[in-house]
Order: C-alpha cells, then structure tokens, then sequence
C-alpha cells in the first residue's frame, strides 16, 4: 500500500532540544528540501547563498539553526532580518517568536515604516535577540543610534529580488557596509538576478551554495479550488463542503497528529464515516484504515503528510487542505493523492485572509490559477438533505432485506388508530431523523465567511507606507468610554494583559484579535487602554478554542492573557430580528459555549 522511505527529522541535525521540542509540538515531521540543506552550514556558521521560491519552508530554514546558535543571556540583536514588505517582517517575526516559545526571556521585534517610533524604540529599549525590518526603517534606526549591531552573528537576507524588484537595494548594501565585519550571512532569493548576484560576491564569504528545484508541476486533470474561510468556521465551511460536493473517497490534510484526531472525532459526531491517519499509529492499523477507504467501509481520511505519503487509492475523488500546506511542494504531493489511474479530481484549500501569501505562491509555482469556490445557499444546502433522505429511503427499500415484519407493524397500527399510513412514514420519517433539523431554517446564518482575493487586510507586496489616517482614526476612536459603562448589546467584556506601556495601540490590538479570531473591525466593540491592562468588547459566545488561541496571541511580545470580565455579558435580544449594536449594524454572536 503505502510506500515507506527513510526520512529525515528535526532532531538529527544537531539543533537545540527547546527547538525540537517546539517544531514536534507545532506539527513539522520532516524538513523540506530548502531546510534540510540550509540548516548544516547554518549550524556551522557559514555562510548561504539560497535559491527557493515563496512558500519553500526557508523562513524555517535559517530561524531554527539560528536560533539554536543564540545566546539567550546577551540582551542586544544577534540576528538581523531584512525583508521587503512590513508585511512579511511581521510574519518572520511571529515565526521566530512561535519557533522560539520555549527559550525563556527570548524577544524579537519587528520593524517597519507606519509604525510609531516610540512603540519601537521601547520595544528595543528593553533588550532584543532578534530584530526583523525593513531597509528604510533599519536604517533609520541605526542612523539615531537606537539599535546597536556590535553583537551581530547573522545577518539575513530574505527575498532579496523583491528588496531589488521594489528599489531597496542601495539601502541593503548601506546596511551591510555599516555591520560588524565579522559575522554570517544568509541571503535567500527566488531569482538571482545580476545586482543580487554581484551582491552576493562582495559580501558573502565562500557561501554554501543552495539550489532547490522547483518540482511542483501539477496535472491538468485536478480542478483546484480555495475557501477564504477564518479558523473559527472551518469545520462548518469543511461541513457544509462534504454535504454539497458529489464525492467519493476524500483526504483531509491537517498539520499536526492531535488534529488528525479531533477532526476524525468532530466529523463522526456530524455523521460522516472519518478515521484519522497518523504516525502514531500502528502498521498494522494503518494498513487496516486504508484497506477501509479502498473498499468504501470508510469515506474519509484525516492524515498528515508524512502519513500521507505514497498513498494510492483510486477512489480519492477530493482533496481538502483544511490546514495550509508549509510548503508549496507538500501541496503538490498532498493534490497528488486524487486524480489517480486516469481520473479527474478536486482540491480544495482552506486559507486564512492572513494566509493569502502562500494562495499566491501556490499559484506561481504551480503555473494555475486557483479559483475560489462559491459559497452554497440554503436551498442547495437543503436540497442536498433531502436528496440524500429519499436515497436512504430507497436504499432500505432495495436492500434485500425482508422487511415484512415492518410492514406488518405499520399496517396494524394504521388499522389500529385509524391514521393513513403516509403519516405513520412522516412518524417514522422524523424518528429515523432524530433531534437534528433536516433542514436549514431561512434565517439559519452559515457561519463562515468569504472574503474577497483583494481584501483590505492583504497587503503582501506592497511598499513601506504610512497607515492611512481615516483607518487609524477609525481605529482610535474605539478607545473610550469609562470602565462604567453598559456592555454594548450582543457583547461581552474581556481583560487583556496589555497596555499602553507595551507599545499596545487600538489598531494593534484589532489587528491581532481579529487575525485569531476570524473578526472583521466593525465585530469588536469599545477598547479601554490603560498602562498595563486593557478591556475590550468581543462577541458573547466566543468558542473555547479561539478562546484559548487568544490566550496565547502576543501584542509587541506581551501574551494577551485574555480573561472573562464577570458579570459583564449582555446577552443579545433579537426581538423581531431587529436588535443592533452601535453604529447600526447587528453584532455577531459566537453562539458557542466557552
């Protein structure tokens, strides 16, 4: 069945055990090609000169060596990241921060024009190991000597023909002439350009030289789709999606063991026929799973990529990436498990306003456009339902089994009762239907979102800029009203440990709140800053597991922390469907119990 090949881990290349320990916990088995030849040299302190394309694994590739070089007790930058976009530093700095979790006292801060200067300089004040910007802003701060680089060990380099593409490269060469002389260089681009070239020579000592060819040609015969969806609807959007779609057997990728499990156990609950596949498994249940989904005992397969791999079953007629591939070539291997022996097939990928990046870099390395999939109305939802209905109807009725016994009783109790035997079936009908409604009611919102390919929120690629000054407004003027104030209608109060003093602003924390939550701007209610502590109106219901995602979430390197202000939830009313909260506009409600 499934083809076993010796595979690397993360363990065998000397990296620091706190490292390990976290890259297992967030779901990596094995390194892509790009980190599995980066990190050697990296570890060795030499320099690289890297060729691979967005979404290859490379910010990975030079965080984890690094950061099991650093020296966690020296409080000043001993990593400098440049990248393009602010965009992208925010995402390189999230990555060292999440990677780095267990390394106690560690920080990075990213740095970047639009910001205010204050909440940066703090930020450094307080000491750094790892600083992410962009040119200008980099700059800047080395020119008002608010960032000190004597303690430097590595310099990187990322997407160094985009910094060329968007006229920051005489600000890169300035950078790299004001360093230290003594430290590494890692440079990574996806082309390598002559000025990138010529940079490369001048500045790197004898570099490792990585190439990763781009394997991700993908076959005609597989229709790709997407479904911008937050993460707190996916197993509604993935529900919904297994209720409209003709399908036959389907895989579902997700990213980590745990999660091949819960989704295999949510979607038994919602009445599908799911088992997880994971490495965790034994060989001969694993074998056992498969053998189900080939004969058709079992319809869906909730795996990770390694257990994943070589899988052939001709009947896959769906792919699903509920979690985004880390790669782009484990998306090509993931698609690859439909559209076997000759057959057509459908992909779907679950992406995240934040994870439009990758969207588009699945796209250039694949050579096709994605098109995004339309959201199912109610009547299609509901006409599914009945249709499936009437077929267990016929199904019973074709089955062979003798089923007289039956027809004796309804006949009986027809006679018995006087009632017409097409309401004893409407009985029996609702009996077999349980408490669970057949149909969706007309005011019965989907609870998932779709969000437009140019999404407000999506600004990979751009230039440094200022924020526009209406939008912050906007944003500003959330912070408000006094602590005594009513709980606006459909809301609840939460405490958030950061404050003013972290460099904490209205917009950031909508912006970090909304990432997580899958909430636009308008869905969060009144903000109330102080120096240490904040509060701030959510929807009532909030779900455990966004919950417990915002308890983690970081603003500025300070956990939110987030709690329950008690007694503060007002419960929504939606007397004659017309209760609003301000602004006119109705408030979303979690609808879940934390």
């Amino acid at each position: 069945m499934t083809e076993h090949k010796p595979t690397l881990d993360f363990a065998s290349f000397g990296l620091k055990e706190a490292i390990v320990k976290t890259v297992s916990q967030l779901g990596y088995e094995s390194p892509s090609p790009i980190q599995a030849e980066s990190m050697p040299p990296l570890l060795d302190g030499r320099d690289i000169l890297g060729q691979a394309q967005t979404g290859s694994g490379k910010t990975a590739a030079f965080a984890l060596p690094l950061l099991s070089r650093l020296n966690i007790k020296q409080r000043s930058p001993q990593i400098l990241v440049l990248a393009p976009t602010r965009e992208l530093a925010i995402q390189v700095s999230e990555a060292f921060q999440k990677y780095a979790s267990q390394l106690e006292g560690f920080h990075v801060v990213p740095i970047y024009g639009g910001q205010d200067y204050r909440v940066q300089f703090r930020a450094l004040d307080r000491g750094v190991h790892v600083v992410v910007g962009t040119p200008g802003r980099v700059m800047d701060h080395m020119r008002k000597g608010s960032i000190n680089l004597d303690n430097l060990q590595c310099l990187v380099l990322d997407e160094a023909d985009e910094m060329l593409r968007m006229g920051f490269i005489d600000d890169v060469e300035w950078v790299l002439e004001q360093i230290p002389t003594e430290h590494q260089t890692a440079l990574f681009s996806a082309t390598m350009p002559k000025p990138i070239a010529k940079i490369a020579k001048r500045y790197l000592n004898e570099p490792a030289l990585i190439k990763v060819q781009d394997k991700t040609a993908t076959v005609d015969t597989v229709r790709q789709r997407y479904w911008m969806v937050s993460g707190m609807h996916k197993l509604d959007a993935l529900t919904r999606i297994l209720e409209v779609e003709d399908t036959d057997g389907i895989i579902i990728f997700a990213r980590t063991k745990m999660m091949t499990i819960a989704l295999a156990e949510k979607l038994e609950a919602r009445g599908f026929a799911a088992e997880a596949l994971n490495g965790d498994m034994s060989q001969n249940l694993r074998e056992a799973t498969v053998n189900k989904l080939k004969s058709g005992k079992l319809d869906i397969l909730i795996a990770t990529d390694v257990a994943a791999r070589g899988l052939d079953v001709p009947r896959i007629s769906h792919v699903i990436n509920y979690d985004v591939p880390y790669d782009t070539e484990s998306y090509v291997h993931r698609i690859g498990r439909t559209a076997r022996a000759g057959r057509e097939g459908d992909a779907i990928l679950f992406i995240s306003p934040r994870e439009k990046r990758m969207l588009r870099s699945i796209e250039k390395a694949t050579n096709q456009k994605i098109e995004r999939m339309d959201l199912p109305s109610h009547s299609h939802v509901n006409e599914r339902r009945v249709d499936k209905f009437k077929q267990r109807i016929t199904d019973t009725l074709t089955n062979g089994k003798d089923n007289q016994l039956f027809a004796d009783i309804v006949e009986s109790y027809s006679i018995e009762h006087d009632v017409p035997p097409v309401e004893i079936a409407v009985a029996l009908a609702s009996m077999a239907q349980g408490d669970s409604p057949l149909i969706l009611r007309a005011d019965e919102k989907v609870r998932f979102e779709q969000f437009d390919r140019n999404d407000r929120r999506d600004r990979g690629g751009g230039r440094e800029r200022k924020d526009s000054g209406d939008r912050r407004d906007r944003r500003e003027r959330k912070e408000r009203k006094p602590k005594g104030d009513p709980v606006t209608q459909g809301m609840e109060r939460f405490h958030i440990s950061v404050g003013k003093a972290h460099g904490a602003k209205p917009a950031s924390i909508v912006g970090a709140i909304s990432t997580v939550a899958g909430l636009s701007d308008k869905e969060i209610g009144r903000i109330e800053l102080h120096d240490q502590f904040s509060f701030i109106e959510l929807p009532f219901g909030m779900p455990k597991d966004i919950f417990n995602d915002l308890k983690k979430t970081t603003i500025g390197g300070q956990k939110l922390a987030i709690s329950v202000v008690k007694n503060t939830a007002s419960r929504p009313k939606f007397s004659k469907g017309k209760s609003k909260a301000k602004g006119g506009k109705r408030k979303r409600n979690f609808n879940k119990k934390r």
